[in-house]
């Protein structure tokens, strides 16, 4: 774990909610103004697989995890509109091959990757009929501490070239647009379905909102570490993401969550469970079609 911030309760011993989100970049304008927003709330930050693995033990009680990880328990709901998505190249999703990607045998997945995993599994095998061995490239390592075929970096080193030479380069963004004409969806905020959840939703979406405001400000703030230029940064949140769930990018989810099913790469009977607003005022938790 990367980073916690504030105590586990409040003043008067009660659990403070616990909410999870991803170290990267991409995410930073969905957490503008946590500590106001939800001030009864905890923050931890850690790469996507981990906040994964926290939620799923019951460790956290909302977190922006992979797209894929919302398929995977029946106990899971999509809990805001706000979420990690590209309409486009993203810059920091990428596929290096060292060979023609019909001929990738092997492929090394970036420790921190789920989502983006699976979405190189469903593009290698519907492209080029490619199901490649798996090997896990660890977090301090970069391309060359592997001989694989091809390696799948995500986040904030994607953004960076690698010290060699590839016969193919993927941007993964872009290779689903212009497969599907669709957005693709990274990373969403998912909740236990025995949470709290009462202007859960609202709070992160009114956290977004701030961060869109403040893309230059986030920029200028987080570009110094990443050893990008404060243009740089600001170019990736304002033209290679976008952080609204519309019905666009709902269909591309539902897309990408047939296609995993088909391979296996997700529990057949699972599905999307989004949390919407009643016109009661009391949540009301809508299921898609499970995976085919």
């Amino acid at each position: 774990m990367i980073r916690a911030l504030d105590a586990t309760a409040d003043a008067f011993g009660r659990r403070k909610l616990r909410v999870g989100a991803v170290s990267y970049l991409n995410s930073k304008p969905l957490i503008e103004g946590f500590s106001a927003t939800l001030p009864h709330a905890s923050l931890l930050l850690d790469v996507p697989s981990r906040l994964a693995d926290e939620l799923q033990k019951g460790r956290l009680d909302v977190a922006l995890i992979p797209s894929v990880e919302a398929f995977t328990d029946p106990d899971y709901v999509i809990v805001s509109d706000a979420c990690v998505a590209t309409r486009g190249p993203v810059m920091s999703v990428k596929l290096y091959s060292r060979v023609h990607p019909g001929q990738i045998r092997s492929l090394a997945l970036d420790e921190g990757s789920r989502t983006s995993a699976c979405l190189a599994k469903v593009i290698l095998n519907n492209q080029f009929g490619v199901q490649p061995r798996i090997e896990t490239l660890p977090l301090d390592k970069d391309t060359r501490a592997t001989s694989a075929d091809a390696i799948l970096l995500i986040g904030d080193r994607a953004m960076h070239a690698p010290q060699e030479q590839f016969h193919t380069v993927w941007d993964l963004g872009e290779k689903w647009l212009n497969w599907t004409g669709l957005p693709f969806v990274f990373a969403m905020w998912v909740a236990r379905k025995d949470a709290d959840l009462r202007g859960v939703g609202e709070a992160l979406s009114s956290m977004r909102d701030v961060g869109l405001q403040r893309i230059r400000e986030i920029a200028n703030r987080e570009c110094g570490p990443l050893e990008l230029s404060e243009r740089a940064a600001e170019h990736y949140l304002r033209f290679h993401l976008h952080f609204r769930l519309g019905a666009a990018e709902r269909q591309g989810l539902r897309l990408f969550h047939t296609l995993a099913g088909e391979l296996g790469l997700v529990p057949p009977e699972s599905r999307l469970n989004f949390w919407e607003d009643s016109t009661s005022g009391n949540p009301v938790m809508q299921r898609e079609p499970a995976a085919r």
